[in-house]
């Protein structure tokens, strides 16, 4: 399994995770939150299912719009996805890997104040698991975004240049001299 999968498939995961307290009991989750032990109102459980069923639709979204879970019935010649925008099975890859990527910052720093701010352990944990899931997104926004041009006969990538160093052995094979 790639890293680009791990992190459609753990982002939904992660999600998940979280939302399934929030839907199965919004009044423990208010009695753990509240400074006083009461029963949840019916605006709290309305906001707490809702959250809940949000980040189960996000997480599905996710592993939807980037392609991970093929639509169609055609496969690509290498049999992979790819977040390249013109793969017609993940159009939308890249701006949903940026977004998920952006939420799990912004839930991560958040959840990093609230863990100073309080010393609240679960907060430390969800600071652990957003902030690699960020990082994991980032690191497939800045490499796994396009499949790059590998040389069929050699395995090497096209695209790399010989600055500032040449590659005598290269050269020799096309007929040039090496300086």
């Amino acid at each position: 399994m790639d890293v680009y999968y791990f992190y459609s498939y753990s982002t939904a995961g992660w999600m998940a995770l979280q939302a399934l307290p929030l839907i199965a009991s919004p009044t423990m989750i208010v009695a753990l939150l509240s400074p006083e032990v009461r029963e949840a109102s019916t605006l709290e459980v309305y906001f707490s299912r809702m959250l809940g069923f949000t980040l189960i639709t996000v997480g599905v979204l996710q592993v939807l719009l980037t392609g991970s879970v093929p639509l169609s019935s055609r496969l690509t010649e290498a049999g992979g996805t790819t977040t390249d925008s013109d793969d017609p099975k993940a159009p939308y890859a890249l701006p949903t890997l940026t977004i998920t990527a952006l939420f799990h910052a912004a839930y991560a720093f958040y959840t990093y104040a609230m863990w100073t701010q309080t010393d609240v352990f679960s907060f430390g944990l969800g600071t652990m698991g957003s902030g690699v899931l960020f990082c994991v997104g980032l690191w497939c926004i800045l490499f796994a975004s396009s499949d790059g041009r590998i040389s069929r006969k050699t395995g090497a990538d096209k695209r790399t240049s010989g600055f500032p160093f040449k590659n005598k052995e290269a050269d020799k094979r096309k007929g040039k001299k090496g300086l």
